[in-house]
């Protein structure tokens, strides 16, 4: 069996990164109209201790993929099939870790993109 794409349908980054005056949190930032997700883990830019986490979230067309199964385009037996999810750096000027693992969980609700471009 071949393989078979499907694109996500929306994305954002959401995150508790400081803002410039490393006091108050960014947490009502909205990237939901960049052209990119950002995942990063800063530690010790406030203080000695502090953390700053940013997570994606990624909607992929669930409807699609359960036709496809249906279909026979994607096997429907559980065993027979698996699913990757590429995500590609980023040309940027800052480093990037060696090795890092990225946990999927589903959302129970829905949720809307948002228009921002940045962390403002």
């Amino acid at each position: 069996m071949g393989v078979y794409r499907v694109f996500s349908a929306k994305d954002n980054t959401i995150t508790n990164a400081f803002k410039l005056d490393l006091r108050t949190r960014a947490t009502q930032s909205n990237m939901g109209a960049s052209d990119i997700l950002e995942v990063f883990s800063i530690y010790g830019a406030q203080s000695s201790d502090s953390l700053e986490k940013s997570r994606i979230l990624i909607d992929f067309p669930i409807h699609e993929i359960r036709s496809a199964i249906l279909a026979g385009e994607i096997p429907s037996n559980s065993n027979d099939r698996s699913f990757k999810m590429k995500l590609y750096n980023a040309q940027h000027n800052t480093t990037v870790p060696e090795d890092f693992t990225i946990a999927i969980h589903p959302l129970q609700k829905t949720w809307s993109e948002g228009s921002g471009l940045d962390m403002e």
